[in-house]
């Protein structure tokens, strides 16, 4: 195992569920980010699909104590660089490129790169890679698909993302090669957008407590 490998685990293991966050507005990153922090999730997505998000990520890096921001939805080299460059702790990937396995090898900073495919997971074992993004999760198979990875593809460890919710969160979070999840719903857009950051801690709580011993 390598150290950016050690490095990922260990943010990955922060926490039952990584925040996945689309964020519009500048003004709410740190309230955000502090809420979450507050109610135990640590370790938080910030997706790359929004004019502000790398601001997003500069701010909470700064500025919210006890964060381990990351870049979500990087797509190439450029966002890479720019994701790292604005502070972001670990990088996620809908996918994989040979751009991005490229400047991920050169970076210090680690890559969750997505696969949905046995082959996908294959090709990533191959490059070094322990640990990957299951996405979209509910869309490829859900999680008995991924109970069907786990011998096959053994010492592979997931965080699922895509269609995650508190229903179906525990289903994922008792599989032996999953390390964690990614979802959205504890920073829902109305909370957000009404500032109620209490009520996200809540959310934010109420997602640690998802954790099962495997």
């Amino acid at each position: 195992m390598t150290d950016k490998t050690r490095a990922l685990i260990s943010i990955l293991k922060l926490q039952p569920v990584v925040p996945v966050l689309v964020i519009k507005d500048l003004a709410h990153a740190v309230p955000l980010a502090r809420a979450l922090v507050a109610g135990g999730l640590k370790a938080i997505e910030i997706t790359l699909r929004t004019p502000v998000a790398l601001q997003a990520i500069r701010a909470v890096a700064n500025e919210v104590e006890g964060a381990v921001p990351g870049a979500g939805t990087v797509l190439n080299a450029a966002q890479y660089h720019q994701a790292v460059e604005a502070g972001s702790q670990f990088i996620v990937s809908p996918g994989t490129t040979l751009e991005l396995l490229d400047v991920a090898r050169k970076s210090p900073v680690p890559l969750l790169p997505g696969a949905a495919t046995p082959s996908e997971v294959m090709a990533l074992r191959e490059e070094g890679y322990e640990v990957l993004k299951f996405f979209p999760a509910e869309q490829a198979g859900g999680a008995a698909y991924l109970k069907s990875l786990s011998s096959p593809l053994a010492g592979t460890l997931f965080c699922p993302t895509g269609g995650i919710t508190p229903d179906n969160a525990r289903d994922y979070l008792s599989l032996p090669n999953v390390v964690c999840v990614g979802g959205s719903w504890v920073a829902p857009a109305a909370l957000v957008e009404d500032g109620d950051w209490d009520g996200i801690t809540r959310l934010a709580r109420e997602a640690c407590q998802l954790s099962v011993q495997n």
